[in-house]
């Protein structure tokens, strides 16, 4: 059977960046809020999507740069 080379088109490098981009955003907003919660259960669960928004734009990163050693 013949391998599939790990190849991105442009139009996928495309939605990767506008992906990374919401991401981050997103990323940016909650850690803004952060300085306004008082509530400790809204501030872990603030917390826990600032790291899946952190963690996904690291991903986006790698794909973008073409690492795939994931």
């Amino acid at each position: 059977m013949q391998e599939i080379e790990n190849m991105i088109t442009s139009k996928d490098n495309s939605y990767i960046k506008d992906i990374f981009n919401w991401n981050y955003i997103l990323f940016k907003k909650y850690n803004d809020y952060l300085n306004n919660i008082e509530n400790q259960q809204i501030l872990k669960i603030t917390n826990e999507l600032i790291n899946l928004h952190f963690n996904n734009c690291n991903l986006l990163i790698s794909l973008l740069e073409g690492d795939t050693n994931e």
